[in-house]
C-alpha cells in the first residue's frame, strides 16, 4: 500500500483492509473450478457422481477509507459485486444450470491483527435456459434477497479465525433462511519466495436446515510477487476443494450437495 494512505481520509483507496475469506465458496473473487460430487438436481441416471465447472468473477471497489495509525489499517467503505455460475459438464453443451448476482456495501474496520466486516448486499439467482428446457419438472424460483452480514476476525500470527452472523430482511421465496451462521478459520505459512501454503475451513449454517453444517475446505498453494516498486500484485492460488452440506449455489438451496474439486482461483 502506499504511504500516503497510512493516515488521513483516502479517496478510491487501492487495497481492502478486511483480508478475503478464501474458503467461503460466496466470498468475492475470481475463480475457475471442477467439481466432481453429488449433486441432486443433476442425478445420474445411472447413479453416477456428476461433472461441473464453477466460475467466479468478482471485483472490490474502494470508495474511501480514513486511515489508522499505521499502513492498512482504518475504516473503509467499498463497493463489491461478483457473478457465481455453474455448468454441467455432462452435457454436450455444457449447460449453464445456475447463475447468482451478487452487489454490496461492505464497511471495514482494521487495527493490527483485528479487522470487522458489516456488509448489506443483494443477490439474485437464475437458472440456465438450457437447463430449464432440459428438466421439465423444475420449478423455477424468482430467487432475490437482502441481507446484512456481521464478520469479526483475528489474526495470530499464520492463524485467523473469523465468526459471525447474517439476518435476511426481504426474502422471495419465503422459505429461503432468515438467519445464518458464520465461522472460519485459516492458515497461511508465509511467502518464502513469493510463494506460501494457504489452507481454511468455513462453516455455515442455516434453520432451514436444521442448523446442520455447510462445511467448505480448502488447501493450496498461493503464488505471487511484488510490482515495480514494491507494491504486491493479486496472487493466484491453485486450490484443492472439498464441500458437504447445504448448496451455496441460490436456485438449488433446499439441496445437499457434496464433491471435491481443484481450482485457480485470483485474488483480491
Amino acid at each position: 500500500m502506499h504511504e500516503a494512505e497510512a493516515t488521513g481520509t483516502v479517496f478510491f483507496p487501492q487495497d481492502q483492509i478486511f483480508c478475503p475469506l478464501f474458503a467461503d465458496p460466496k466470498d468475492v473473487r475470481s475463480f475457475v473450478t471442477f467439481l466432481r460430487g453429488t449433486f441432486p438436481s443433476l442425478e445420474d441416471p445411472a447413479g453416477k457422481s456428476t461433472s461441473i465447472a464453477s466460475v467466479g468473477l468478482g471485483d472490490s471497489f474502494g470508495l474511501v477509507r480514513h486511515g489508522g495509525p499505521n499502513a492498512g489499517e482504518g475504516i473503509q467503505l467499498d463497493v463489491v459485486g461478483s457473478i457465481f455460475a455453474q455448468f454441467n459438464l455432462g452435457t454436450p453443451s455444457n449447460d449453464l444450470i445456475n447463475a447468482d448476482y451478487v452487489i454490496g456495501l461492505p464497511l471495514t474496520f482494521r487495527r493490527r491483527g483485528f479487522s470487522v466486516r458489516a456488509r448489506l448486499y443483494h443477490q439474485s439467482s437464475h437458472l440456465g435456459d438450457e437447463y430449464l428446457l432440459s428438466n421439465e419438472d423444475v420449478q423455477r424460483e424468482n430467487l432475490s434477497f437482502e441481507s446484512v452480514e456481521f464478520l469479526v476476525s483475528q489474526e495470530v500470527r499464520a492463524v485467523r479465525a473469523y465468526a459471525g452472523a447474517e439476518r435476511i430482511f426481504r426474502r422471495e421465496p419465503d422459505n429461503l433462511p432468515a438467519k445464518l451462521f458464520h465461522a472460519g478459520l485459516e492458515l497461511r505459512t508465509g511467502r518464502p519466495r513469493n510463494v506460501q501454503l494457504v489452507g481454511g475451513v468455513d462453516v455455515k449454517t442455516t434453520e432451514l436446515h436444521d442448523w446442520s453444517p455447510a462445511v467448505s475446505g480448502r488447501v493450496g498453494l498461493e503464488f505471487g510477487r511484488a510490482a515495480p516498486g514494491g507494491h504486491p500484485v493479486r496472487p493466484v492460488t491453485l486450490m484443492l476443494e472439498l464441500y458437504d452440506g447445504p448448496s451455496p449455489y441460490g436456485q438449488f438451496f433446499r439441496d445437499d450437495i457434496s464433491y471435491v474439486g481443484i481450482g485457480l482461483h485470483f485474488g483480491l
